[in-house]
């Protein structure tokens, strides 16, 4: 069943890495997302970072009842960042 899209405006600044099961995964972590999204399921946002913007990308379950979100190489490549660096997020939109 899908839902409604819901407006957000919500800004953090967070470090690139969360650790899954032992591994630094290049992601950032969503403070109190369980609580914002309303579920600890999967969920799809419109999200920017460092004025970056990312439309309809699917935000991961971090296993601790959160949420992150997936930042590949070449996300990382065109921010000029890494891990271990800080980036601020806005999530705009849940899909």
């Amino acid at each position: 069943m899908a839902i409604d899209p819901i407006s957000l405006d919500v800004t953090f600044t967070a470090p690139i890495g969360v650790d899954v099961k032992g591994e630094l995964w290049s992601c950032v972590e969503i403070p109190d997302s369980a609580e914002l999204f309303g579920t600890r399921k999967g969920v799809r946002a419109d999200v920017v970072v460092d004025a970056l913007a990312m439309p309809d990308v699917g935000l991961l379950v971090t296993g601790r009842g959160g949420h992150m979100l997936s930042l590949s190489a070449k996300v990382r490549k065109q921010l000029g960042k890494d891990v271990g660096d800080e980036v601020t997020v806005r999530l705009e939109r849940r899909r």
